[in-house]
């Protein structure tokens, strides 16, 4: 991977997956956006302070920490990858005043590296957010590929980063301000890393797959095959998924369901529906289910927030969508939408689960390199039943250019009057799948101006490859101050 990374150039990276990459930086720059815009957000810039300070080291955690925690920051297999693979070469281009090319060549280098180490480690106990791992990889990668670091230098920060990870406690996660510093705490960790690297300082260089190593406390099944397999020909930054709302990945489709219905059936009131059931994979349930111990109405503390169905679907059938300004007061405190999500419930669907597990992301495709020790995983984390619903004949191995990450919904809204309402999607809106592949700018371009970016920036993000260093720095400086 080290060796790899350092020798990795632009002319080395498909078109497409440069294309990628520049929609991923606008996007997550639109997640900074929302992350320093809200009360939360300030307070980390109060005791941290700004995003493009003199210190890059710092710019780098500060541009992470906003960009996590709202649960806007883009997914691929694996991992919430760009509060490291995208903040931290943000913040050394800037800082060092490179081209766009060094900067997308960075990305990729980082999202290859990062997604790698989670997906060795997807079948084990922390996965999603909780994954924190995975910005000790994508941080040292992303700023070792702007400073065109040695093979010796890479080997020695990965290996001195992983050496003493972050493993997050799920009461702090979901019940207090410590999710602020989810990202900002392994991304400033991988910066003391470089420098002791840099410095002399070695890391074990078989660290992730040694008995005592790694993938030993992180993995319940480790894969330490999918650390380095298709490096250079099988590019996981084509599994990005990009987050068109705030909050969890299993709330996006229900959410996009319940704006069709709001279209179609207009204003509504809490108590003209007898009921909204969300039927789901048992990803989201599995979501949900964590968070719904936290959640209690006005004043729930907005890391569970973010992870809950019932509050974002009842948000946006009211009011037809779902924002940042809906994950803080006054809207927390709105009693209409408490009084609609408690008609909200859950539902597992057995067709989207079978589908989840065909999909690469979030853990299908480590299901299906690990074989047999997959299903025990399975087993361990839905039963029997999440068994027979893999597809264990799919092959291990695919090519990444038609991944796609399927985490549906299907919301019936049932009304008092008698009438019904009812819409699903398979694929969220900007999730990894066939429109997301050809449609990626304007999406990401609609997420960064819909959260008060610019549109004369989101119209620059397509020639970020061609930008020369003094235009890149004026771009980054507009992208996240104007």
């Amino acid at each position: 991977m080290a060796a790899w990374g350092s020798e990795l150039r632009p002319e080395n990276i498909p078109c497409r997956v440069l294309k990628l990459a520049a929609s991923q930086v606008l996007s997550q720059i639109a997640a900074v956006r929302a992350g320093s815009a809200h009360p939360l957000g300030r307070r980390l810039l109060q005791a941290f302070g700004d995003p493009l300070g003199d210190d890059p080291r710092i710019s780098a955690g500060v541009l992470a920490g906003l960009g996590s925690w709202l649960n806007l920051d883009d997914t691929a297999y694996a991992g919430h990858l760009s509060n490291s693979t995208v903040a931290v070469p943000l913040a050394y281009a800037h800082a060092y005043r490179l081209d766009g090319l060094s900067l997308l060549t960075a990305v990729v280098a980082a999202n290859e590296c990062a997604s790698r180490i989670t997906a060795a480690a997807t079948l084990g106990p922390l996965r999603g957010q909780s994954a924190v791992h995975t910005h000790l990889a994508g941080a040292v990668a992303g700023r070792l590929a702007c400073e065109g670091a040695t093979t010796s230098v890479w080997e020695n920060a990965l290996g001195l980063a992983l050496g003493m990870p972050n493993w997050p406690l799920m009461r702090a996660f979901l019940a207090s301000d410590a999710r602020l510093l989810n990202t900002f705490t392994p991304v400033r960790t991988a910066m003391d890393a470089c420098d002791a690297a840099r410095a002399g300082l070695l890391g074990a260089s078989d660290l992730i797959e040694h008995p005592d190593g790694f993938l030993a406390r992180f993995a319940t099944v480790p894969l330490p095959d999918a650390a380095t397999a298709g490096l250079g020909r099988r590019w996981h930054t084509e599994t990005l998924s990009f987050k068109m709302h705030p909050g969890g990945p299993g709330i996006d489709a229900a959410v996009d369901c319940a704006a069709e219905i709001h279209r179609a059936l207009g204003p509504v009131e809490p108590e003209d529906v007898r009921e909204v059931v969300v039927e789901a994979s048992v990803y989201t349930l599995f979501a949900g289910k964590h968070a719904e111990r936290y959640v209690t109405g006005p004043g729930s503390p907005q890391g569970a927030l973010v992870l809950h169905v019932p509050y974002p679907v009842a948000t946006t059938l009211l009011n037809g969508a779902f924002t940042v300004d809906d994950l803080a007061a006054p809207a927390t405190d709105d009693s209409r939408r408490w009084a609609l999500a408690d008609r909200v419930r859950l539902v597992h669907d057995t067709e989207m689960t079978r589908e989840l597990l065909r999909s690469d992301a979030p853990f299908g495709e480590a299901v299906r390199q690990a074989g047999a020790a997959g299903r025990g995983w399975l087993r361990d984390f839905g039963g029997d039943r999440l068994v027979e619903l893999a597809d264990h004949r799919e092959p291990f191995n695919r090519d990444f250019a038609s991944s796609t990450k399927s985490t549906g919904a299907r919301v019936t809204v049932r009304l008092t009057d008698g009438r019904s309402f009812t819409r699903e999607r398979l694929i969220p809106l900007g999730a990894a799948g066939q429109d997301t592949r050809s449609h990626h700018p304007r999406l990401v371009r609609e997420k960064f101006v819909s959260l008060g970016g610019p549109a004369s920036v989101a119209n620059e993000a397509s020639r970020l490859h061609r930008m020369r260093p003094e235009e890149l720095r004026r771009w980054i400086e507009a992208a996240l101050r104007s």
